[in-house]
């Protein structure tokens, strides 16, 4: 793809004060972690990729489910069966064929979270159990990585930003891992689809503020009541 074409693609936010081409520099040579494939990774997955992120890696390692196709927007009933990573990889690169996304299918533990996530500048959270987000801060935290994270249930949602330039971590806000047995999840509990869709979104949103240095969240948590549309920020 020419410059010129490069300059087309990016030009409606290229044109930002905030942003400008030393802005998309800044995203085209970022190396972003998104961690699960699912409904939060399917819109952050686009909206980093198509903004210009230059290096995405994508780890998850689900294989594709009718039950996910309400909310997890890159797959269709054509994949069901298939990894994940491989063809949320397939579709990114489609999105975007100037920046490079890598599948990485395998489960994040604690043999090969920090080799894996040293490689990148940002880790972005979108798992959905407990035990995987105090892993992916713990290992954030260690390694001196900035964490973005979200979670979403029924018709809530949650969003914070951990680790960056020094801020409190996951762990300021809840010290201990509470028992996955006593905690509602979406498997049991549900979520709408377009839940999922609003905080991926937010979350994509805060990742690419923070590459191109503008304000973002710190030591916040801001909750989501999407049915009455009611919006709470707690400093920590």
């Amino acid at each position: 793809m020419s410059i010129i074409q490069e300059f087309l693609r990016y030009n409606r936010q290229t044109i930002l004060p905030e942003i400008g081409d030393e802005g998309q520099e800044k995203l085209k040579k970022a190396k972003v972690l998104v961690i699960g494939a699912g409904g939060l990774g399917c819109p952050i997955l686009q909206y980093i990729a198509t903004a210009g992120v230059g290096f995405i890696g994508i780890m998850d390692f689900d294989i594709i489910e009718i039950h996910n196709l309400h909310r997890q927007i890159l797959y269709t009933e054509n994949e069901i069966d298939q990894e994940k990573v491989i063809v949320a990889q397939e579709v990114i690169s489609k999105l975007n064929p100037l920046i490079k996304v890598i599948a990485i299918s395998e489960k994040l533990t604690i043999q090969n979270a920090s080799q894996i996530i040293q490689q990148y500048d940002i880790i972005v959270d979108g798992s959905d159990n407990f035990t995987t987000r105090y892993l992916v801060n713990d290992t954030c935290v260690a390694l001196q990585k900035t964490l973005v994270y979200g979670s979403i249930l029924r018709f809530e949602g949650q969003l914070a930003v951990f680790n960056h330039n020094g801020s409190k971590n996951l762990r300021d806000l809840f010290p201990e891992m509470p028992d996955p047995k006593e905690v509602p999840n979406c498997n049991l509990n549900g979520v709408l689809g377009s839940v999922p869709g609003i905080i991926g979104t937010m979350m994509a949103h805060e990742t690419l503020k923070l590459i191109l240095e503008l304000p973002t969240l710190k030591n916040e948590l801001v909750l989501f009541n999407m049915l009455d549309w009611n919006f709470t920020k707690l400093n920590f």
